[in-house]
């Protein structure tokens, strides 16, 4: 929905602008490896350990650190994270000195926390801790006033990073974008925008550089690539994307918003 784009919102228009700003996804580790994470850990901590690590707390000292899906992070976890929240002190994984820094936390979540709680996946007092402005952000499709100012932030953003000269929007992409119930909510969006800006030949991005799902628009418009099947068109696509990509799979995956397996498992259907 956009949680991370309001995350930076907030640390750059703030007092602690100049200052770090430290994202971590809490759901993309295990409970040992995230605590390593968060918290650093000194040498010999644990096997594999050759020398120490200095923890996202820490890096983010005086700026913002960003608990993304802060839900996840397990009870095990949760009281070494509360005291570093409550008193701004912990130890490093195998340390025994305590380390004191001034960081700003937003946490992030797409999950009810107060069920949680209720579920006994989330400690109260690690609720109440985190829970002192809480921001609720509503689907995409039903912030259509965010949307245009969503597509000129990617459109400048992805022209920049790749070199595109592209202008702008035609209006009936504008239109197809706010009419589109975007399943998918910013990433689905940012995914969209990238990819068109990447294969685009023109300096002006239409309706049929989109590939939307089964958004319909007035007149039996679909967005897709006229007299294509999906699976013609997908495969276009695709092959498209990686000879821009200079086949490079990672980079090719992450402009079509899939996986590398997914990728792979595609270009073995086409036999490439």
């Amino acid at each position: 929905t956009g949680k991370e784009l309001v995350a930076h919102a907030l640390h750059y228009n703030g007092p602690r602008a100049d200052r770090p700003f430290i994202k971590v996804n809490c759901a993309a580790l295990s409970a040992g490896l995230l605590e390593s994470e968060l918290f650093g850990h000194e040498k010999g901590a644990f096997t594999g350990a050759h020398e120490r690590k200095i923890g996202r707390f820490e890096l983010a000292d005086t700026g913002t650190l960003l608990l993304d899906e802060v839900s996840e992070i397990g009870l095990e976890l949760q009281p070494k994270l509360l005291r570093a929240l409550q008193e701004r002190e912990f130890e490093r994984v195998g340390g025994v000195s305590s380390i004191q820094v001034d960081t700003r936390i937003v946490a992030t979540s797409n999950r009810n926390l107060e069920l949680a709680v209720e579920k006994g996946q989330l400690r109260e007092d690690l609720f109440f801790r985190l829970n002192v402005i809480q921001i609720v952000l509503p689907p995409l499709r039903e912030r259509k006033d965010d949307i245009p100012p969503l597509m000129d932030y990617f459109l400048e953003r992805y022209a920049r990073e790749n070199g595109r000269k592209i202008s702008g929007f035609a209006p009936e992409t504008r239109e197809l974008f706010l009419d589109y119930a975007w399943p998918g909510n910013v990433r689905e969006l940012q995914n969209a925008i990238e990819r068109a800006v990447v294969l685009a030949t023109e300096k002006i991005l239409r309706p049929d550089h989109f590939l939307l799902g089964a958004v319909r628009r007035p007149g039996g418009e679909t967005g897709l690539i006229p007299g294509a099947t999906l699976a013609e068109t997908e495969k276009q696509l695709i092959l498209k994307t990686l000879e821009y990509c200079k086949q490079n799979r990672t980079h090719a995956a992450k402009v079509l918003g899939i996986s590398v397996r997914t990728l792979r498992n595609k270009l073995k259907e086409y036999g490439s």
